[in-house]
């Protein structure tokens, strides 16, 4: 299970080259069978203008771990993943640190899906708790 679970984060971390996860920071740290989870580092790069974690970084991290999981839990050869709804609740600030992003299934139907994503910063403490609705369409 390790060797494929380091596959399963590198080619996570490999695909966010370029894109707005790598602007983010965003690293795939673990996965398991029913989670997978990342870490974003809380830097003046993702303040709101008071100096702590803007709500929009949460739910950008909320929906890039929460469609990789769907990517990877269900078959990403076979089908294209798209989010299709988010819901944040925001219960606590941050300014420094890191924040932990662990995406879990609630529903994993054949077209649709539902995470329940919950935002943590190093401490366990809980950040943010975050709800992503996905599609699965298939690839023609």
């Amino acid at each position: 299970m390790n060797e494929h679970k380091e596959k399963i984060l590198s080619v996570c971390n490999e695909i966010c080259k370029g894109t707005m996860m790598e602007t983010l920071d965003i690293t795939f740290i673990d996965v398991g069978e029913n989670f997978l989870l990342a870490q974003m580092p809380v830097t003046p790069k993702v303040h709101q203008p008071d100096g702590v974690l803007h709500g929009g970084a949460s739910v950008a991290l909320a929906e890039s771990v929460g469609s990789a999981a769907s990517y990877i839990f269900l078959d990403g050869k076979e089908f294209f993943v798209r989010g299709i709804e988010i819901a944040a609740n925001h219960v606590k600030s941050i300014r420094e640190g890191y924040v932990y992003a662990k995406a879990s299934i609630l529903h994993k139907g054949r077209t649709t899906q539902l995470w329940e994503i919950k935002i943590t910063d190093g401490e366990g403490q809980l950040i943010s708790n975050c709800k992503l609705t996905t599609i699965a369409l298939p690839r023609k």
